[in-house]
Order: structure tokens, then sequence, then C-alpha cells
């Protein structure tokens, strides 16, 4: 990445490497909190001269550390500092809404040395689809900046006649400090070592912050609450160590990326451009997130349900019962100039909902959230079965309304997504395969939980509306010159027949035969699909096929995740074990050992894993990926409506030991050990406190 990215629930920040925010950067550069841009400009200079860079490490999701030195300065032959004489240590964190720095330098040259230190900074105040280039609009204008007791706060006034400011603060005297320069002097003794403790504070409204902790107590605060995070955990160990960091990289990811907006926490989509709550993005992170912590689910499924559409809204893509696809709280939704207030052109966030909510009810055994959540989850019945199913021929099927809204509206959401074999794009109304899955595997959940609780009569009606669904779906949907399921139809109820990775979420919905899934399986298992580092989202040499392009050919982490949950499911264990291994071997290539939102097509024969150009690192569907490894490799499916958890561990091919401790599964945990000694695999229950049967299928 050639950039650093951090974030503490709504507030981030995004700089260049060596932590500076250049003015009008390209990439967009900023200090950002409920879509508005508070720091445009943050550079430092020593002696007016840029430091230059030495280590840029964010490692630590929660701690940047960058470390600068001094060039070389001389003016008309004297010697002004020798070059790498002076160590420049910036240390940052957000806690609490304020950016907190620790700006320290130090002296390695052998005399006493005197110095300046300046700091320029600057807020626009920018909305951050504007900052994209993705919208121009009616926006509002600075109203002044002043300086007292060493704070300078900088003021505006948006269109949507709110006030904001960035309050930048500083603990050491400064030299001079005016307009944007803030200038500090420095004298130090060989080896004397000299900081400044700066703090960025944003503003929205009339009612400033109060109290900002010191900087150790912060950081010692932020710092314990990642502990707790990590505690709340299972504890995963194994022989095979690339798995297991992979595993800890992604539950350091999501604890970065829970966000709480009232309703408990959850995982905004990515950074650094979509840190807001996003419905299909949100929901299927928690999914992933299940055997490792359900808190997060409930946070979710509450989170959505709040934000559940009401009205019947063209320009926001909105009906009655539908889950929202993304809110925006900038200036220009506040307008009305964005539809993002929820804007809700989605069409799988809302049986994505309901799949949630049963697979959370299936671990937990959490039978009340049933009852807290029942409007909700009959708006989102009805929603599919009426607005979603716009022609009544039982398939769930987006259009969009919105003039500013999005085309294509399912995961695959750019504009070249959904193509024919001919190379010709998919008219609308469109309705796509994997949705359908969704729906199903949504209502016959339902069902096993309505039965559960003696509603016998709604199971018995959604157990027939899945099954006459799974009939047209099968018949509508199969291609028989290539043994696989379209994409999708379109318009005019024709397959769009082009080869995609869509399908295989057929795999954990329960609706294909073993026949389909056979077939399926050998499909996305073949090399047309699988590039040998995952499964691809377009077959090589489809008309539409670029290994380089967003939903063409690329390989999506979260994709390949929900097929080998799929595949784990339906007992297709060594091809989901084969695809984890492509994606384990992947990510060896990528910074910090992270799976990134997506990575370009290639072969293992052509190229190393090559980056997508502009993809989110960390994104929550991603880092939520590896922990779906985990439930794959143990093939676990917890079930509280029979007191049940299946397992049928099958471990990778370099695996000889698994042991995870502290699952938690009803109202008790679980802990197990998986070896393999002499190709026998054993598992061992250590721990079992939660009530249900333990199944080997």
């Amino acid at each position: 990445m050639d950039y650093r990215v951090m974030k503490e629930n709504d507030l981030f920040l995004l700089t260049d490497k060596s932590g500076n925010i250049p003015e009008n950067h390209t990439y967009g550069l900023g200090l950002y909190t409920k879509d508005t841009r508070f720091l445009s400009r943050w550079d430092i200079r020593i002696n007016g001269k840029d430091p230059i860079l030495l280590s840029s490490d964010a490692d630590q999701n929660h701690l940047t550390t960058i470390l600068l030195t001094n060039p070389h300065m001389e003016e008309e032959g004297e010697l002004i500092l020798w070059r790498e004489s002076i160590q420049i240590k910036r240390k940052r964190f957000i806690y609490d809404d304020v950016l907190y720095e620790e700006l320290s330098v130090k002296n390695y040259y052998p005399k006493p040395v005197s110095f300046e230190l300046e700091m320029e900074v600057d807020a626009d105040f920018q909305d951050m689809f504007i900052v994209r280039g993705f919208q121009t609009g009616k926006v509002g204008h600075r109203t002044g900046q002043s300086l007292e007791n060493n704070t300078l706060s900088l003021a505006y006034k948006g269109a949507d006649e709110i006030n904001r400011y960035t309050h930048i603060t500083w603990d050491k005297e400064a030299k001079r400090a005016e307009d944007n320069h803030v200038t500090f002097h420095f004298s130090l003794k060989h080896n004397q070592e000299d900081r400044i403790i700066i703090t960025v504070v944003p503003q929205i409204g009339e009612q400033r912050k109060q109290e900002i902790l010191p900087f150790e107590k912060a950081l010692e605060k932020l710092t314990s609450s990642y502990k707790e995070w990590e505690e709340k955990v299972p504890t995963i160990q194994t022989d095979y160590k690339p798995l297991e960091s992979l595993v800890k990289r992604g539950i350091t990811d999501l604890r970065v990326l829970l966000t709480d907006v009232g309703y408990g926490q959850f995982p905004v989509a990515g950074l650094p451009w979509f840190g807001v709550p996003f419905g299909r993005d949100s929901l299927i992170a928690a999914l992933q997130m299940l055997p490792f912590n359900s808190e997060i689910a409930k946070g979710t499924l509450i989170t959505m349900a709040h934000y559940q559409g009401e009205n019947k809204d063209a320009w926001r893509d909105e009906q009655p019962g539908k889950i929202m696809h993304e809110i925006r709280f900038g200036e220009l939704a506040n307008t009305n100039q964005i539809p993002f207030t929820p804007y809700y052109g989605t069409v799988d966030a809302t049986p994505l909902f309901l799949v949630l909510l049963v697979e959370y009810v299936k671990w937990t055994g959490d039978y009340e959230i049933i009852g807290q959540l029942q409007k909700n989850i009959d708006a989102a019945l009805k929603w599919i079965n009426e607005y979603g199913d716009r022609d009544g021929d039982l398939f769930l099927e987006y259009h969009q309304e919105s003039s500013k809204g999005i085309a294509n509206q399912g995961w695959k959401d750019s504009g070249d997504s959904i193509v024919h074999r001919s190379g010709d794009y998919a008219d609308t109304p469109i309705a796509l395969s994997e949705v359908q899955g969704y729906v199903y595997q949504a209502k016959t959940g339902l069902a096993d939980i309505y039965e559960a609780v003696g509603r016998v009569e709604e199971a018995t009606v959604l157990r027939g509306e899945a099954k006459a669904l799974q009939e047209k779906f099968d018949h509508e949907f199969w291609m028989d010159d290539v043994s696989f399921y379209a994409i999708a139809l379109d318009g005019n109820k024709q397959q769009v027949g082009t080869i995609t990775s869509n399908p295989g979420h057929l795999l954990m919905s329960g609706m294909l035969s073993s026949e389909r899934v056979e077939a399926v399986t050998k499909t996305l298992l073949s090399s047309k699909m699988f590039s040998g580092y995952g499964i691809r989202t377009m077959g090589e040499n489809e008309a539409g096929y670029n290994p380089m392009s967003y939903h063409d050919g690329s390989i999506w982490p979260h994709d390949n995740s929900l097929i080998v949950l799929g595949l784990s499911k339906v007992g297709k264990q060594e091809e989901a074990n084969e695809v984890i291994q492509g994606l384990i071997d992947a990510s060896a290539h990528f910074e910090y050992d992270r799976l990134p939102e997506l990575f370009c097509g290639y072969s293992k024969e052509q190229w190393k894993p090559v980056l997508y150009p502009v993809a989110c690192s960390p994104q929550a569907w991603a880092a939520g990926t590896p922990l779906l490894f985990v439930q794959s490799i143990l093939g676990m499916f917890p079930d509280s409506t029979k007191k049940q958890i299946h397992i049928r561990p099958h471990l990778l091919p370099s695996m000889n030991v698994l042991s995870l401790e502290g699952i938690k599964v009803g109202n008790g945990k679980l802990s197990l050990i998986v070896r393999r000694e002499n190709d026998k695999v054993t598992m061992n229950i250590t721990e079992n406190t939660t009530g249900y049967k333990i199944v080997t299928r």
C-alpha cells in the first residue's frame, strides 16, 4: 500500500507512508468522520525541508509508528545539519474521537544541534463524495480560523447549515504560529530527546469536546480494548502457521473495522472509503465471524433492523421491509443531493439479513431476538414476496429507480458485471442466481426455528414457498450445454449464461440436488474458474473475462469463503481445502500477510498474486474469510433447533493439528483438538458446556 490508514469507531486517518497529508493528493488523503474531511493538509518539515522516510509500520492496526530523518543541510559551505543526525518519530493512534500524535526528535550527532520543526495544517471540510470525484453540488464555505492557547481552530459552515470545526492542539510552546504554520525550535545535546504531543479533534455542531485524555492514558485504554477483544474470541493453534497468522490478522482487522451507531457493534465494509454501515458487507462479515464472536452478528442485525425501509421512495430505491445498502452522513447527504440517507439499492441485503438471523440463532440459541425483531422479519419476508418479486415469478429481482443510484444491485455491482456470453450487458430487471439461494436458505432456516418454537403453520408456509422457488429455479437457471447455472435471468427472462462464481453461493443454501452439487463443484474447481490462488469471479475465456477487472475475472476472498463454506456443508471437504490452500498461498504475497478485498485473476502459472489497484485493505469480508476457513476445515455447523453440533474435520494436507479453545455455542463453550497421525484424523473434545450433542457426520 502507498498509504497508511487507521480507524477507531467513526474517525479515520488516511496519510502517505511518511504520515503526511499533502494538499490535493490524488487519493484523497485526510482525516475523516461522518463523511467529511477535517484535515486536508498535514505536513512536517525540518528546517524547511521534507524529512527522509526510514520506516513506516502499520502492522498494529490501532497504532502507527513512522521513522524519519533529516537530509544533509549546508548553506554556502556552512554545515547546518549533518545528514541523518536527527531521528524523527511519529507515533499516532485514535481514541474517543481524538487523533493523537507523539512527534519525538532525538539528536544522534556528536555535538549539540539546533533546528526547527514546522507543521503545516489545513482543512477543506469537503464531503467524501466530492473528494473522490463522484459528485459535485452545492456546498458551504470556510468561516475563518482562530489561534488561542496552543490551539488552532478551523471553521466551516455547510450547505446543510451545520457548523464544522477542526481543533489542532500542541503541548510545547511554539516559536511562531501564523496562518496554518506552526514552528517549534529544538536545541538538543548529543543523544538528547524531546517531543510534542499533538491532538486533532473534529467537531460537528456547537458542542465542543470537553475532556481529552492524556496521550499515555488514551493509548493505554485503546490497547486494553484490543486485548479485551482478543480475549473474547476463541484461541486457535495449529502447526500450520500461515493459517494461524491469517486468522489472527483477520481478527485484528475486524476489530479496527467495528463501529457502533447506537445499536451494538457491527463491522463497516472497509478502509479507507467504506467505513460506514453497509447492508450486504456488514451482514456477510458478521456471518463469517459467528464461530469467533457471535455478539457482532446481534449488533449487526439490530443496526440493520433500525434502518429497515418503511416507505416507497424511488430516489432512495426504498420500499417497506427492504434492508439498506449504505448510509452516509455528510453535507451532500444531509442536503439530499445524494440518496444515501440511507440508500436501499441492493437486492441481496434483505434475504442476507434473514440468513444471518437464522445462523445467529442456530449458533447461539438466542430465540429472544426472534421476538425482538419479529416485525422486521415479517417486513423482510413481505418485501421478498411482493416488492422484490416485481412480476410474481417467484424470483427476487432488482431494477434501479434512483437517478443517482446503482445499476447492478447484487454484490457484483459494477456496471459491466452482468454480461451475456455475447458480450452484451443484461437489461434489468435482473434476477441473480445466488440471491435466490439466499432466499431459499432464509425461508428454510426460519422454518426450522419456527418449528422449534411451535409455530408449525408459519413454518409450513415458508417451506412451501422455498420448495416452489427451488423447483422453478432449477428449471429456469440450469444450463444443460455447460452443466452449470446461469448467473442471472435478464429483463426478458433470458439466461445470462456467462460462467461466474455466483452459483457457487448456492452450495451453502441447501437447495441443490446431489447431482447439481457435483456439477457446480466440478466447474468451480476447473482451470477455467480456479486460478490456483482462488476461484475467479468469471471464467477464463468468457466474453467478459478480464483478470484485471473488478468483477469479471478477479478473485474476491469473501466470494471464495462463501463457496468454501458451502463446499464444506455439502461434504466436499477436499475441494474446500484446495480453495483454502490457494488463498493462503496468495496471502503470503500481500502486505502483512493480509487478504485484500480482491486481487487479479491470473493463474499460478502466469504470475504471482497481483493486487487490484484500489482494493480496500483492511476490508471486513476479506478479514472474515480465514475465520470461515476454520469453520469449513472443521466442518462445523451448530443447530440450536436440534441441540446438535455437526462436526466433520478435514485438515489441510500441510496441517497435522488444529485446536480451538472457547468456541461459544448456545449458552456454553466448546473446545477441541483435531490431530492427524499416520494418515488418520482424530478429534478430542476437551470442553463441552453447550448442552448440545456432538454429531460427527
